[in-house]
């Protein structure tokens, strides 16, 4: 049945018709849309796109890092920018919470380019909006599907730490997981199995796959045993990279093939019994994943073009979990650490 959602092709042109058929709305009501900055902030695209290329000459995993982002934001009270927030007394912020510490990375990259455009535009961009356009451009300059990004958000006035401990995880089943993009709104299928192709760029840490309650490599699921369902080659790399007991913090590719293009070599691995973190393998090898999931794994291993299409849908989708548009609700924050 998950079959007969895609391709999707279509589907991305009509989405995009249809929201940039809404722009004109303001207000309240507003909606996102591509054109938002078109008077106010023409050259937003290309001030964006220069900072990330020249961040990436001197650290090639800060495209990936950019896309967890928006994932992160997105998916805790909506895309409003409040991952981006530092804790402050009366306040702790998503970025220190257990799914984030220590592992969301690239708030300097994202504080350059509010500088440049508070330099070129001021107090017209939003964070929320920028963490969208980075995904974007992070994704072409990897070699992956462009969009239009719709835009129009405005940042939220506070951070969920205690939402941010809902946010999916690398160890969870799949009905879990299934379970966390429903409640945002998003496709517990479709849009499931296309944003997890992200990992096909990106590195991991040993603790994601070495340690509980991930440990896919030494005692999964308490058994005392490997995850049965890894290839056994690629789980004797991996013991060699992550011994039992041994750093934890050791990144690994999330693509042991292409780690640092984006394209569908996440489901060719996936198809293998290769896939690093248990949440990436759950789309396939889990017996819930029989007719649901695991058919858009197939089609998107056959065809990465599917997978483009529908990738950028999910994106488009994702970034539509709850914006801030209501000018008194939100505001574009001058500096993304901090509300104005």
């Amino acid at each position: 049945m998950a079959s007969s959602t895609f391709p999707r092709s279509a589907t991305v042109v009509m989405a995009v018709l249809v929201v940039a058929a809404l722009c004109g709305i303001h207000g309240a009501t507003a909606q996102l849309c591509e054109n938002h900055y078109a008077d106010t902030c023409p050259d937003a695209y290309d001030i964006v796109k220069q900072v990330l290329i020249e961040a990436h000459q001197s650290d090639e995993r800060i495209y990936a890092s950019l896309i967890r982002l928006h994932f992160h934001d997105c998916f805790v009270q909506g895309c409003d920018g409040s991952l981006l927030l530092d804790s402050v007394p009366g306040m702790q912020s998503e970025k220190d919470s257990l799914p984030n510490k220590g592992s969301a990375r690239g708030f300097p990259v994202v504080d350059a380019v509010k500088a440049a455009l508070e330099a070129a535009c001021p107090g017209v961009v939003s964070c929320a909006d920028i963490l969208a356009i980075a995904s974007e451009i992070s994704v072409v300059e990897s070699g992956g599907p462009s969009w239009g990004v719709l835009l129009g958000r405005l940042d939220g006035k506070t951070s969920n730490f205690t939402g941010s401990g809902n946010l999916p995880a690398p160890f969870e089943d799949l009905a879990t997981l299934q379970g966390k993009f429903k409640a945002v709104g998003l496709n517990g299928d479709i849009d499931l199995v296309a944003l997890s192709g992200a990992h096909t760029f990106g590195r991991v840490q040993c603790a994601n796959v070495a340690d509980p309650p991930a440990d896919r490599l030494y005692n999964f699921s308490g058994t005392n045993m490997p995850d049965p369902t890894m290839d056994s080659a690629y789980r004797a790399f991996l013991s060699q990279r992550c011994p039992r007991n041994g750093d934890s913090t050791v990144l690994n590719d999330l693509d042991p093939t292409t780690p640092d293009t984006f394209d569908n070599h996440y489901y060719t691995n996936i198809e293998v019994n290769r896939g690093f973190l248990n949440s990436d393998q759950e789309l396939k090898s889990s017996p819930l994943a029989q007719g649901t999931t695991a058919p858009i794994v197939d089609q998107f291993a056959s065809s990465q073009d599917a997978f483009f299409a529908s990738f950028a849908q999910s994106m488009i989708n994702m970034g539509n979990i709850r914006p801030v548009t209501d000018p008194s609700q939100g505001e574009v924050r001058k500096n993304c650490r901090r509300v104005n």
